[in-house]
């Protein structure tokens, strides 16, 4: 274990093993710090957060701290933090609204410099977040979703599965699975096909995402999911995974542009 003299460790904080900790970081009472934890100079962690093994946290992050939300009354709420997650200089992590809630980051994400993570957020695993990205509160982000520098997102937005949102985005509505999406506000314009590569996805596999797709922009959404039949009916997991993203949005999914007339044109 590595932690600096000049750090303030609150007296109920658990830290595990090999941990490190810079200087005049604040540790509180109440959290909890994993074991093999880097934690640089300057941070803060605070409230009920939990970091679990593997954690990096850079300098002057910030986590755990109050959310900024009218709504919130001092209730009991915290941030969980999963295994392997990397946390750069100046991020910051609010804790959650809502007796026993929590704002919750996945495994293996990793979030760049001036990042922003509000309260009662579900960030997946995987999920790279570029610097300056920005959610809103009660914001959903599905596993390996990628958000580019300086975007922002909406309260209650979701971000599906593998989507890539370009820099500089407003996104207001939600961004469905395996798409890209870019502008102000954002819109469609086709398969994130890199990132589905990257992924270890087969041509098989990329051709079931494009079906949907393209069946969803030929025939509409249909009302529920008793109602795929037909070419709907021939659609495997990944197919369905896009279809059940858009029958149970709240806010809307984000539309194609019309600059793209064809996902062959992308694809």
């Amino acid at each position: 274990m590595s932690i600096d003299p000049r750090a303030v460790i609150e007296d109920g904080a658990r830290i595990g093993r090999e941990v490190e900790i810079g200087p005049f970081t604040v540790i509180g009472k109440h959290t909890v710090i994993g074991d093999y934890v880097r934690i640089g100079a300057c941070a803060v962690v605070e409230g009920r957060t939990v970091l679990a093994e593997g954690v990096s946290v850079g300098s002057h992050a910030v986590l755990g701290t109050p959310p900024q939300d009218v709504a919130y009354q001092g209730e009991k709420t915290s941030v969980e933090i999963g295994e392997g997650t990397i946390i750069r200089e100046y991020v910051t992590i609010h804790r959650a609204t809502g007796e026993g809630c929590s704002t919750r980051v996945g495994k293996s994400c990793f979030l760049m410099a001036y990042c922003h993570v509000a309260h009662n957020c579900r960030v997946g695993n995987e999920v790279t977040m570029a610097n300056g990205a920005s959610l809103s509160g009660y914001v959903r982000v599905g596993d390996r979703a990628t958000i580019s520098g300086l975007v922002g997102v909406h309260q209650f937005v979701n971000i599906g599965r593998m989507a890539m949102v370009g820099g500089l985005s407003k996104v207001v509505k939600d961004i469905p699975p395996f798409s890209l999406a870019d502008g102000h506000p954002a819109r469609l314009y086709g398969l994130n096909l890199v990132g589905m590569k990257r992924r270890g996805m087969n041509r098989e596999e990329r051709d079931e995402v494009k079906k949907a797709y393209s069946l969803i922009r030929k025939q509409g959404i249909p009302e529920n999911e008793h109602d795929l039949n037909g070419e709907w009916g021939t659609l495997g997991a990944l197919g369905l995974e896009v279809v059940r993203f858009y029958l149970e949005s709240k806010r809307g999914v984000s539309r194609f542009s019309l600059e793209n007339k064809s996902l062959s044109d992308v694809y």
